[in-house]
């Protein structure tokens, strides 16, 4: 599939951290790198979080890659074969891939990991759904037997948003496709050091001497020869964010992967460092509802919600009073997507009631249940939208109880389907990238397939239908008019309320060299 061009270039006294100082040339062999959260799931098919989808992209590789326009690439496989009218797929694996532990990377391993991902993603699900068969005829052949032509297939399995399609061993992958893997060991360009994990405060990764890059194409986002020039990563996490900007000025840093926009002045004044962006669609604020507990069972309390929430004083309280860096006028679909549209957006943008607000809650049922709102106290973001639509809610008529947890927990309860006063949720914020809302095939929040969906678990034929229609689709304009209707039965069924877009900084040292565009990856990077 052809998309616009969506990566663009990037723009442009602490205590010493946990590692020691090096001499010069030591140091030019080590990164370190300031994650946005701590890295708490090993796991980049068990959870969104943007730390462990960026541990997928260091430690693993996928049979494709994405370049800089979102096209696929052959990654891990040397190419394919398509026979009987698009519904048989042959893969051949490129020679010289092998696992962290030196063992070589088989088509079983990948069938195996590929069955897995399948049952938890939304391109994979679509995938599986158009699949009689997936194979392994052989150490280095993968085969797809379809049901029905996908020329899909290999976007599906260079995807690079949430729930990344990465090659495990077979051995370690679960029969049971929502349990955790919590052993590390992929065929990528970097080894993860499990003896060097410190909690909390610091994770490591060193160069895989045994990697083989791809050669004879170029490196952009996901795809082409992934080389490891940097010998060590080390991923120092940092709570606080004026101490982290300050270890960078100070050299003790090389990245920060956020920064906030008030601390942003100071580092463009700091000679030594560069101040820019790798995610031009921006973040995507989401207010999630959990549909199988009351009262956000109700649709009608829902739309209620959805009355109370305004983007505006949400999205300010995240980026700040400059209009020029968010956008308060956003739908389903990341605002530069040739999916966005304004279709029923009075319903988010038009003045704010709320008296009718409270009538309307009063009109659908809600009799004063306590909405257990939990928060991840420690992502700034996530916590600043949690508080302001809380704030929201009470004004509509809500009873609210903010829950402030740290973020690995609040992933671990985010799972948790229990009812609230038994460790489980009424509602949360949290972010994405807008990448991961660029359509249907890779929005998360959009799915309403019930138990099998993302944390929330909405239920809604209706836009089951519309992404299958959307995916059947032969053209851009038939696939803009689907999604137009897919954001009006959101209104309806309201599967999440849109928080708005910002842009997202990050920062480093002029010294880093070759950052790519779409995410924080650290193969092609160089340190002077």
């Amino acid at each position: 599939m052809q998309r616009r061009q969506l990566l663009a270039a990037a723009g442009g006294g602490i205590a010493t951290l946990a590692a020691p100082r090096l001499g010069s040339a030591q140091a030019a062999s080590v990164l370190r790198f300031k994650p946005q959260t701590d890295l708490t799931i090993l796991d980049p098919v068990f959870t969104t979080s943007y730390a462990s989808r960026f541990l997928g992209l260091a430690s693993y590789d996928t049979l494709y890659g994405m370049d800089d326009q979102l096209n696929p690439h052959p990654q891990m496989v040397a190419g394919h074969v398509v026979e009987n009218e698009g519904r048989l797929w042959r893969l051949t694996l490129r020679d010289g891939l092998r696992f962290h532990d030196g063992q070589p990377v088989r088509a079983r391993d990948a069938v195996a990991s590929i069955r897995r991902w399948g049952a938890v993603d939304v391109l994979g699900q679509l995938l599986m759904a158009a699949t009689d068969e997936i194979s392994a005829p052989s150490d280095r052949e993968i085969v797809f037997r379809l049901k029905r032509p996908f020329p899909l297939l290999p976007n599906a399995l260079g995807k690079s948003t949430s729930y990344v399609p990465v090659i495990m061993p077979e051995r370690l992958v679960p029969a049971d496709p929502r349990q955790q893997v919590t052993e590390v060991m992929g065929s990528g360009p970097y080894r993860f050091k499990p003896d060097e994990r410190v909690s909390g405060v610091r994770v490591v990764w060193e160069k895989f001497e045994g990697y083989v890059p791809r050669e004879g194409s170029v490196t952009q986002f996901t795809s082409g020869p992934k080389i490891a020039h940097i010998n060590r990563i080390e991923w120092n996490y940092i709570p606080d964010h004026a101490t982290a900007v300050a270890a960078l000025i100070n050299g003790e840093l090389d990245w920060i992967e956020d920064v906030l926009l008030d601390l942003a002045p100071r580092l463009r004044s700091a000679r030594q460092v560069t101040v820019g962006t790798f995610n031009p669609p921006g973040h995507m604020g989401v207010f999630r509802l959990n549909h199988l507990q009351p009262p956000f069972d109700n649709p009608a309390i829902r739309r209620v919600a959805l009355m109370a929430v305004n983007q505006t004083e949400i999205v300010t309280s995240v980026a700040g009073e400059d209009a020029a860096q968010w956008n308060d006028r956003v739908g389903v679909f990341a605002p530069i997507s040739p999916m966005a549209s304004d279709a029923g957006l009075e319903v988010l943008t038009g003045p704010r009631d709320y008296a009718a607000a409270r009538r309307a809650l009063q009109a659908a049922g809600y009799r004063g249940e306590t909405i257990v709102f939990i928060s991840a106290i420690d992502n700034f973001g996530m916590n600043q939208q949690a508080m302001v639509a809380a704030d929201q809610l009470r004004r509509a008529g809500f009873t609210v109880d903010v829950v402030p947890i740290a973020f690995g927990v609040w992933l671990q309860r985010r799972g948790s389907r229990n009812p609230p006063e038994q460790g489980g949720w009424s509602c949360t914020c949290t972010i994405l990238p807008g990448l991961d809302f660029w359509d249907p095939i890779s929005h998360l929040a959009l799915r309403g397939n019930g138990l099998s969906a993302w944390p929330g678990w909405p239920t809604s034929p209706e836009l089951e239908t519309l992404r299958d229609r959307w995916v059947a689709a032969s053209d851009l304009p038939s696939r803009q008019v689907i999604a137009r209707e897919m954001q009006l039965q959101s209104w309806k069924d309201v599967p999440y309320i849109p928080t708005g877009n910002w842009r997202d900084l990050t920062a480093y040292r002029r010294n880093l060299t070759g950052m790519l565009n779409g995410g924080a990856m650290f193969y092609n990077l160089k340190k002077g």
